[in-house]
Parts: structure tokens; C-alpha cells; sequence
């Protein structure tokens, strides 16, 4: 599933290629993904502009010129792409919006669990109220050891579960909370009351460090992701416990582990995490 890294590289290729491009006309080829999709012919996107592209979290705004925004997702597959409109329809794509310079943005989703939506704002550049409840964005000035610390009191859920939950920090999902863990040196099944000052400065760091690099490398295509080109995301070059179970950790040999939190996979080092 696309998390920050991948919204974010995602987002800034969108900005290149919608800032200031007209919707001549939207085509739906699916009845809906995570949501029905037959609102977008209702919407009146035609002869609209889009103004400018924002991430909030795991979601994207493509802002339009009447103050509304239309809301993305990619669930687990989706996939953009802006084209030519002589390529031919991939049988997955289910919307296409034709713009004014003769390309298609086009949105993919073999799972059909992403989301593509057009949504008021209560004033432009504000945020869809669908996302009211996600927390602080991991690389805003409001994220730090000092939040993390505060927020993580009397919460008996798991580290892991806690990194991951959107209404305390927006974004980060199981490829970057294992690796911040990693990183920081803790156990993803603690319990978050058990987090030190310390420690919570050293995950705030970690995650910010990781996110940023992660951002810089594409984000991280295990399966399905690709970046508006097609490319796949260079940072599955810089895991150390994702997805690594049985194999020697990079710092001290041990055998990563693997353990089940919430349904998802959790890898980690029982010698380096404590």
C-alpha cells in the first residue's frame, strides 16, 4: 500500500503535470472503486482548471478553480499516469480525464480499494473535511519526541500500532514504522506507555530521517506501486528489516524475525530492539 513516500512523489509529479491544465471532458469505464464513481460525470468538471496539487497524509487534493478538490487514494494498487491519448486503455484504468494539452490523466486500481472523489472545501487551500481526524504530518514542525512522548501515555496499544495510527501521525504505514524501529532500536510489540522521552525523540528523528530519504529515492515499490512515469521507487534498496524475515540483520547477524500485529506483518531484530 502507497504511504507517505509514494503520496508525496506521486504528488509532485501531479503538480508538473496538472497545474494549470483544463478538463475537457471525464470518462468513467468502472461503476466505482472504494467508492462509486459515476458522482465525477455529475460534477461538472468540464472546462474546470486544476490549480495546484497537495498531500495530505497518505491522500492527494488536485485542487480546481472553483475552490473545489478532487480527492485521491491509491488503496493498495492504484497507480496515475498522465498520457498520450494514442496510448490504448489498460484494463484496469477506470477514469480518465482528458486535459487540454492533449494528454489523458488516467487512475489505475486492479484492487478497486482506492479512492477518487470530488469534495467541497470551506475555502480553497483548505482540507477536505473527510480528513479532519488524521494527526500531524511526520515532516511538519508540530512532529517531534516531545508530541510522540505526550501522545504515547497511558496508550496500551503496541509501538508498532501506535506509529501507524493516522489520528496520531499521518502517514507513516508498516514499510517506514518498521524501519523508524529499526532504526531507533525498538520493539515494535512494546507497549507505547513503555516509550521513554528518549526514545521518543530518537523514533521523531528516525522517521523524519527515513521518510526523507525515502522521498528523495521515489518511495519503495514492493509490488504494485509505480510513480507517475511507470518508474518503481528506489528506496527497497535501503531496507534493512522489511520484508527480510530469516535473513541476518545488517548490524549484529542476528536472524530478523517476523511476528503478526493487527493483521500485518512485523519485522525486527530481537538483539538490536529492545
Amino acid at each position: 500500500m502507497p504511504e507517505l513516500p509514494e503520496a508525496e512523489s506521486i504528488g509532485r509529479a501531479l503538480r508538473r503535470a496538472l497545474t494549470d491544465r483544463g478538463i475537457v471532458r471525464v470518462e468513467i469505464f468502472s461503476p466505482k472503486m472504494r467508492t462509486p464513481l459515476a458522482p465525477l460525470e455529475k460534477a461538472h468538471l468540464e472546462g474546470r482548471t486544476f490549480t495546484g496539487v497537495r498531500r495530505r497524509g497518505r491522500y492527494l487534493i488536485a485542487d480546481l478553480d472553483d475552490g473545489r478538490g478532487v480527492l485521491m487514494h491509491f488503496g493498495m494498487s492504484g497507480v496515475v499516469r498522465v498520457e498520450s491519448e494514442s496510448v490504448p486503455r489498460r484494463k484496469h484504468e477506470h477514469v480518465f480525464f482528458y486535459l487540454d494539452n492533449g494528454l489523458i490523466f488516467r487512475f489505475e486500481c486492479p484492487r478497486r480499494f482506492s479512492l477518487l472523489e470530488v469534495c467541497d472545501l470551506s475555502a480553497p487551500g483548505k482540507m477536505p473535511a473527510k480528513l479532519a481526524g488524521l494527526g500531524v504530518e511526520p515532516l511538519s514542525g508540530d512532529f517531534d519526541g516531545n508530541y510522540l512522548y505526550g501522545q504515547s501515555r497511558k496508550r496500551k496499544t503496541s509501538v508498532k500500532c501506535f506509529l501507524m495510527d493516522n489520528a496520531v501521525v499521518a502517514g507513516i504505514g508498516n514499510i517506514y514504522t518498521a524501519e523508524t524501529l529499526f532504526a531507533a532500536k525498538v520493539r515494535p510489540d512494546r507497549e507505547a506507555a513503555s516509550l521513554t522521552k528518549k526514545e521518543c525523540h530518537a523514533l521523531a528523528e528516525c522517521a523524519v530521517s527515513i521518510l526523507t530519504q525515502a522521498i528523495a529515492d521515489g518511495g519503495t515499490t514492493i509490488a504494485d506501486f509505480r510513480n507517475v512515469d511507470g518508474s518503481e521507487g528506489k528506496f527497497v534498496q535501503h531496507l534493512h528489516v522489511y520484508g527480510k524475515a530469516g535473513e541476518a540483520c545488517p548490524v549484529c547477524g542476528n536472524i530478523i524475525q517476523v511476528i503478526r500485529q493487527s493483521g500485518r506483518s512485523s519485522f525486527f531484530c530481537s538483539k538490536c530492539q529492545k
